[in-house]
């Protein structure tokens, strides 16, 4: 990967797309340090602490994606949860509304359509978000009213809210001019570039389990190596999986056309592992999120509720097991949405292809099918393991919620292996002499 990026940064008009994919992510980085108008700044450090902004509630939640910006409420602190959430909605409707469908299918002018209505939906989302924050900031006492008489707070509401509503939009501005100057996909990279900003804050958590154990916590000089250990081989184990795919063999048929002769090759139909990449996890750990994130404002006690809720903290072995099968049903949701075998099988008879061995029509759609589900079974296993092997070593060493989990690293090491892959296919298109040799 460093050899890749060496030998980009050679070649001026990546280096440039490279200068400028940077230029983007400090400007991102500076806005999520600017912290919006008329707040307490104490105060809301107070009350994030309080609430846990690194345990298992949407504030932790949204405060990851948004690489610590959403804790200290600053101009990005909606992060790209809008864009994300108004993309999947998008896929959705795709699916449900036929003329969307049609829409979707419709080439150039219709994937421009289909972005469009997108934008507008993730400045709406953006809107809503940023009015539920500041509703949750007044009720905790955090806004500062800004006059005096007349309409008290009406002025600073406005402005908070409007602040976190253009935060929404500059930053999917941001990602679309990564998309057209710079490397890589842009919503990616800025949300890889929040979370990486939380590695310091790993850092400091196992440099304090290290002091802890030079005063008489001694476990923790065998379980903080161990976690170390845990986190390289996850890498390893996200990189390996991210290429892992099963080929089915296409057989085309010959056909002459005139005096030529067409087809008679031999192909491969190709299906990822790991297909639905994160947002299973995603879909998951947002769901499971929801019940935490109601207790912070019900701050059940006692009784039947704070029994329930304590049935959703992250170190119960009902949630992990929750937790476990919700990313495989999420994984066959999202593998239902974006492959049809039917339309499959209907494609490769049209391209007078056909799979050894399997009749063309119904036959063929079955074996699709089973194909997938099987494939969709190993890469939910998979997301599944990497997801909860960060919970159930937490509770085990008694290091608790690390700033870091296994949805974030997953997010991490595809952001960066597919940005990797983005830079070889522009150097070979570069070095590619074609026909003029």
């Amino acid at each position: 990967m460093f050899k890749t990026v060496s030998n980009a940064w050679r070649i001026p008009e990546l280096r440039k797309k490279i200068i400028f994919t940077l230029f983007v992510i400090l400007v991102f980085r500076i806005g999520s340090v600017i912290p919006v108008p008329f707040l307490d700044i104490a105060a809301l450090n107070n009350i994030m602490d309080s609430y846990g902004v690194d345990g298992n509630n949407f504030l932790a939640y949204q405060n990851m994606l948004s690489g610590g910006a959403f804790a200290n409420a600053t101009l990005f602190a909606m992060g790209v949860t809008p864009y994300i959430n108004s993309s999947i909605i998008m896929q959705l409707l795709c699916v449900a509304i036929p003329a969307l469908e049609k829409l979707s299918k419709e080439g150039n002018e219709g994937r421009k359509k289909i972005a469009a209505i997108t934008r507008y939906v993730t400045v709406g989302l953006g809107l809503i978000q940023g009015t539920a924050y500041y509703i949750f900031l007044r009720r905790s006492g955090i806004i500062i009213s800004d006059w005096k008489d007349g309409f008290p707070g009406v002025f600073s509401c406005a402005v908070i809210i409007l602040t976190f509503t253009a935060g929404t939009a500059v930053m999917m501005w941001l990602g679309e001019q990564i998309n057209t100057h710079g490397i890589g996909n842009g919503i990616s990279i800025l949300l890889f570039a929040g979370i990486i900003s939380r590695m310091s804050v790993l850092v400091s958590q196992l440099s304090a389990y290290w002091t802890m154990a030079g005063q008489g916590s001694t476990k923790f000089y065998f379980f903080v190596p161990i976690f170390v250990v845990l986190f390289l081989f996850v890498i390893w184990l996200i990189t390996f999986m991210n290429d892992a795919e099963r080929r089915i063999p296409i057989q085309y048929a010959k056909r002459v056309v005139g005096r030529k002769m067409y087809g008679g090759q031999s192909s491969y139909f190709p299906i990822k592992v790991g297909m639905g990449g994160v947002l299973p996890v995603i879909f998951a750990s947002s769901i499971l999120s929801i019940p935490s994130t109601i207790n912070l404002f019900v701050k059940a006690q006692t009784g039947f509720w704070a029994s329930f809720f304590g049935f959703f903290n992250t170190t119960n072995v009902a949630y992990m097991i929750i937790y476990f099968f919700l990313i495989i049903m999420f994984a066959y949701f999202y593998t239902t949405i974006q492959y049809n075998p039917v339309e499959i099988a209907n494609n490769l008879r049209t391209s007078n292809g056909t799979i050894p061995g399997i009749r063309p029509g119904r036959p063929t759609s079955d074996f699709i099918a089973k194909i997938l589900s099987r494939i969709t079974l190993i890469g939910a296993l998979f997301l599944s393991v990497i997801a909860l092997l960060p919970l159930i070593y937490g509770k085990i060493s008694s290091m608790g919620n690390m700033s870091l989990g296994g949805t974030s690293i997953i997010i991490l090491v595809g952001v960066a292996l597919d940005t990797v892959k983005q830079l070889e296919s522009q150097m070979m298109m570069r070095n590619y002499k074609g026909f003029l040799d």
